[in-house]
Formats: C-alpha cells, sequence, structure tokens
C-alpha cells in the first residue's frame, strides 16, 4: 500500500503560503514525503496524450492488412466520411503513382463495401488536389469506358487515350452513398501500361475509413 504524507497533501489555509514556499524552494522534499506525487509524474510519461486532433491523425491513418513488401500507399480524398451518407470520393493517381502511359486501370473493391455503386456515377478526370485554401476538383473529364463486374467487386476502366506519364494528376471518381457500417474499406488499384507486351501492374492502395 502506498503511504501518503498528509502533511503536503492536506491543504491548511492558515499554512497555504508555507506549503507553496515548500514546493518551489524545496521540491526534493515533496517527492520524499509523497510517494503519490511521484507516481502521477512518474505515469504520465507512459501514458499516451489523447488525440486532440482526430480529423488529422485519421487522415494519416494507413493499415497494411497482409504485410506485402511490395505494398504502396496511393492518397485520397472523400467530402463526406458519414456512414450512410452521400459522398464523393477521389481516389488518386499522381505522377509518381504511374511509371509509363496506362491504357487501363482496374481497382479491386471491398466485399464488405456495401454501397450503391453503378457505372454512370463513376468517372476518370484530370484533378486538382485540394490544400488548406483550395478545394479538390476535376478540372478535365477523360472521356473512358467503365464495367463493374456483377458482384461488384472488380472495376475497370478503359480511357479513350492512354493516360499520359507526364507532372498532371488524374482521379478515378465514386460518387456514392457510404455503407451502412463505419469501417476501413481497402481498395487496390492496378495498371496496364504501354509497350509491346502489355500487363498489369500494381499501382498501390487506398484504404478508405467510414465513420
Amino acid at each position: 500500500m502506498i503511504k501518503v504524507s498528509t502533511k503536503f497533501l492536506y491543504f491548511n489555509p492558515k499554512n497555504f503560503t508555507k506549503q507553496i514556499k515548500t514546493m518551489l524552494y524545496n521540491p526534493k522534499r515533496i517527492f520524499k514525503k509523497s510517494k503519490v506525487v511521484s507516481f502521477i509524474l512518474f505515469t504520465s510519461f507512459l501514458i499516451p496524450i489523447p488525440f486532440f486532433y482526430s480529423n488529422e491523425a485519421k487522415a494519416g491513418l494507413e493499415f497494411q492488412w497482409d504485410g506485402n513488401p511490395n505494398y504502396k500507399k496511393l492518397s485520397w480524398f472523400q467530402k463526406d466520411s458519414s456512414k450512410k451518407s452521400r459522398n464523393t470520393i477521389f481516389f488518386f493517381l499522381r505522377r509518381f503513382d504511374r511509371k509509363a502511359d496506362l491504357l487501363k486501370i482496374n481497382m479491386k473493391i471491398p466485399k464488405n463495401f456495401k454501397s450503391t455503386l453503378k457505372e454512370e456515377k463513376i468517372s476518370l478526370c484530370q484533378v486538382k488536389i485540394g490544400g488548406f485554401e483550395t478545394r479538390t476538383k476535376c478540372i478535365n473529364s477523360i472521356p473512358a469506358d467503365i464495367e463493374i463486374s456483377e458482384d461488384n467487386t472488380s472495376l475497370d476502366i478503359f480511357p479513350y487515350n492512354p493516360i499520359p506519364a507526364n507532372k498532371d494528376s488524374y482521379a478515378v471518381v465514386f460518387k456514392v452513398f457510404n455503407p451502412r457500417r463505419s469501417g476501413l474499406y481497402q481498395f487496390h488499384s492496378f495498371g496496364q501500361y504501354i509497350g509491346e507486351n502489355p500487363v498489369s501492374s500494381y499501382l498501390g492502395s487506398s484504404t478508405i475509413v467510414i465513420d
């Protein structure tokens, strides 16, 4: 059992000034007499500080579920993270996400992403990625054929012209209603590069957070 020195923990109005002076000019005496004070100060270094910036922490959160060393994080942005809400999700393909011109984009959609995903609500565009003072928006629409598998777990995008490997950023845009359940939903993206023997290559993964 921890013994507490009531001499320093008990508040006495008549002796208050003396107690303050003792704490200021002879703190070692307080620590020796009161193990509780020492315990509180020591454990404060061990207990993590609460997340006051929940939005910032959530934006930087990324999970690698399969432990694959080839895993690559792709950036994304959404307008509303609340479950069952109308949402617009941008899956970014920035200039350093593309090694060459892209003929095709394939996205693996998580099975538990139960949403109103329709071909007419999916688009491809050249995008301006927003910041603190600007908002994310499409600046040029990229014509493309879009196909969704019957089980809604795979999406193929065939742009009419290859997506160039330039400095511009592009995005696959979903306009959907969010799933009824909150959680993390990981989308894997693949691209087919232009060349003599075009093959699909892993571009990266995006982990969408639904509250």
